[in-house]
């Protein structure tokens, strides 16, 4: 008889996809989903920040409303994970140590570091810039017709992902929820329910039917 063999199982590919999400959008959403789909990743984790420290200067929702809408969006979307690690962890949030956190929480998994266009022109100013491409590598989000900077592409080793992905950005939602307007379409339907029922951004919270 031959003796058995043991295949070592191949390691976990999952997505880091990080951000404010000011609210979490449709764009978000594609954006991940994409990544997952050309990555062929086994989990996309959508880590919330909890102090980004780009966005000192202006208002932001609690990180616990944030997290309870990236839930919201998540909720039945296959391998797609609200992650906490920054508000847990406390703090101002980098990424790299994000990043740091993940690989000894999850020894053996490779990491892909999702990012749009505009984030990979201005990593090099983030906090320990230089070990990000050391522990994950990096995937870059862009649309047809907006291919990324090949100098960038170049720098961090990046592997584009084509995507679909809906002109819509969090600073245009909360303008138009504060001035009154519906956000349908532009975040999905259990976001919107959600931020009502909060009273997120201005909107007037609605009571819930128990």
């Amino acid at each position: 008889m031959h003796p058995h063999t043991t295949v070592a199982p191949e390691p976990a590919r999952v997505g880091v996809f990080g951000g404010t999400f000011d609210p979490i959008h449709c764009g978000h959403l594609a954006a991940a989903l994409a990544a997952r789909d050309a990555l062929h990743l086994d989990e996309v984790l959508l880590v919330v920040a909890n102090d980004p420290w780009k966005k000192s200067l202006r208002e932001i929702a609690p990180a616990a409303d944030r997290l309870a809408l990236v839930e919201a969006a998540v909720e039945g979307e296959y391998r797609l994970v609200a992650c906490d690690a920054e508000i847990v962890r406390g703090g101002t949030s980098y990424t790299v140590d994000t990043l740091d956190q993940l690989s000894r929480s999850m020894p053996g998994a490779r990491l892909f570091l999702i990012v749009g266009t505009d984030i990979l022109n201005e990593m090099e100013s983030w906090e320990r810039s230089e070990r990000l491409s050391e522990l994950a590598k990096v995937a870059v989000i862009t649309r047809a017709g907006s291919p990324p900077p090949a100098g960038a592409i170049a720098r961090w080793g990046a592997e584009v992902v084509w995507a679909e992905t809906p002109d819509v950005s969090s600073t245009a939602i909360r303008e138009k929820l504060r001035s009154g307007a519906a956000a349908e379409g532009l975040v999905p339907p259990p976001v919107s329910a959600l931020i009502a029922s909060r009273g997120l951004y201005g909107v007037h919270p609605k009571l819930m039917r128990r």
